[in-house]
């Protein structure tokens, strides 16, 4: 057996989080660098909220297709598809920009700016990937570590690259920064190909043994969760069951807000504030890692508080809302700081205590649930940042706080979702998840 299966649980869970670093640096792609684009393109707000959601597009839809392969293959070919088609979107806007960028980039080249974009965003997928092959390594008492360590880690990725990549515009210009990025992005996809590991139960199917086979032996390594057969019926269960909407409406609110922020923010403090490429790139950077650092904090406080789940995403919606209440209120820079760390606050204990919410709330199809929760729930990184260029180019200058209204409202509405959650926890109906082996662990 020892010369049949490589890896360990440890280098299972190392190569995930690598890949996923890599590939969730995606949200930042166009966020520091939209000033420039539109400055040369001419581009609209709303067209600069399009542009810097793109990523977020493919970034959330195919969360769901992709941890599916998961259960057929394992996570590295997934991964490694993902990787490739997120450098090929990175070779083709590097491309664009070293060749036509400044002079020759006019408003006919938006559309393909946007298709490269959808190409580069397809690294932020590898989040799902990566939650199914983590879990895959470890039991479900030790989970909970593993995947605070893998999401926390790979979650800081956007603010790095938030501040990294307004460095390297200031001494490197814009071109050899895209060349540095797609360095990184190639170097990461070949260090995810050397390190990244299936779980053994997946090499053993690779290298022909049956499944009850495969099974029977990773358990002698230690293996103790393994693939669902009817994650499809898990799919189709949860998508009749309300409570599943209501979390999903929750997470699109925080989880799709984080990823819109960080991809708008740096447009919001240049262009409203007049602060400098560094420093928005800094501020942005802030939001961001503190969103993804206290995410772990909100999983500590859903585990630990009555009724954690529920009681803890009250709490943080609250937040999220006093902070919208501030940016939609605010024309001064010291008040915005403290708002969007109200935000990155609210946004990332929520985004804890949803998936705590999960197996909880939909306990018959917690797979199922988990998939919607995660890819539908991602699409407000890519639906949230056009309305944002709406209210500017309705309203000009002082459109770029009053868009903050959109999270005033988004999160009143699942203030009410998580009451209703709370307020008729007796009724959910008491059985197994049909995905149990997978994705109990997905809870922080």
């Amino acid at each position: 057996m020892a010369a049949q299966t490589k890896g360990s649980p440890r280098e299972g869970l190392f190569g995930a989080t690598l890949g996923f670093f890599v590939g969730f640096a995606a949200v930042a792609l166009f966020g520091p660098t939209a000033r420039q684009f539109q400055e040369v393109m001419h581009l609209s707000p709303l067209a600069v909220g399009f542009l810097v959601a793109m990523p977020a597009l493919s970034g959330s839809i195919l969360r769901i297709p992709f941890s599916a392969w998961v259960d057929t293959t394992g996570g590295r070919k997934p991964f490694l598809v993902l990787l490739a088609l997120s450098v090929a979107g990175m070779v083709g806007l590097t491309l664009v920009v070293q060749f036509l960028y400044p002079d020759r980039l006019t408003a006919a080249y938006y559309p393909l700016l946007l298709f490269l974009g959808v190409l580069c965003g397809c690294g932020i997928a590898t989040f799902s990937v990566g939650i199914s092959q983590v879990s895959y390594w470890y039991t479900q008492k030790q989970q909970g570590r593993a995947l605070a360590v893998f999401a926390g880690f790979g979650n800081v990725a956007p603010g790095l690259f938030s501040f990294l990549l307004p460095a390297a515009l200031a001494g490197w210009g814009l071109g050899m920064s895209y060349v540095a990025w797609l360095s990184f992005l190639v170097a990461g996809t070949v260090l995810y190909a050397v390190f990244g590991r299936n779980a053994w139960y997946f090499q053993l199917r690779g290298q022909g043994y049956s499944a009850e086979e495969s099974r029977r032996l990773a358990e002698e390594q230690g293996q103790s969760l393994f693939p669902a057969k009817n994650l499809a019926d898990s799919l189709r269960i949860s998508a009749r069951v309300w409570r599943t909407w209501a979390l999903v409406w929750i997470y699109f609110t925080t989880f799709g807000g984080f990823i819109a922020l960080t991809a708008w923010l740096p447009t919001y403090w240049q262009s409203y504030f007049e602060v400098s490429a560094l420093t928005a790139g800094l501020l942005t950077g802030l939001y961001s890692v503190l969103a993804s650092v206290i995410r772990i904090v909100g999983g500590v406080l859903s585990d630990h508080l009555r009724e954690g789940g529920e009681n803890t995403a009250i709490l943080a919606l609250l937040i999220t809302m006093v902070g919208a209440m501030v940016m939609t209120s605010t024309d001064q820079f010291e008040l915005a700081v403290p708002g969007t760390i109200l935000l990155a606050v609210g946004m990332g204990v929520c985004n804890a205590a949803v998936f705590k919410l999960v197996p909880q709330e939909v306990p018959q199809a917690v797979g199922g649930a988990a998939g919607w929760v995660g890819g539908v729930g991602a699409f407000g990184g890519f639906a949230i940042p056009p309305m944002l260029g709406f209210a500017v180019r309705d309203l000009g200058r002082p459109g770029y706080p009053i868009g903050f209204v959109v999270f005033i409202f988004l999160a009143l509405f699942s203030l009410s979702m998580a009451w209703i959650l709370k307020y008729t926890r007796d009724a959910v109906p008491a059985g197994a998840s049909v995905a149990s082996g997978r994705t109990e662990g997905v809870q922080r």
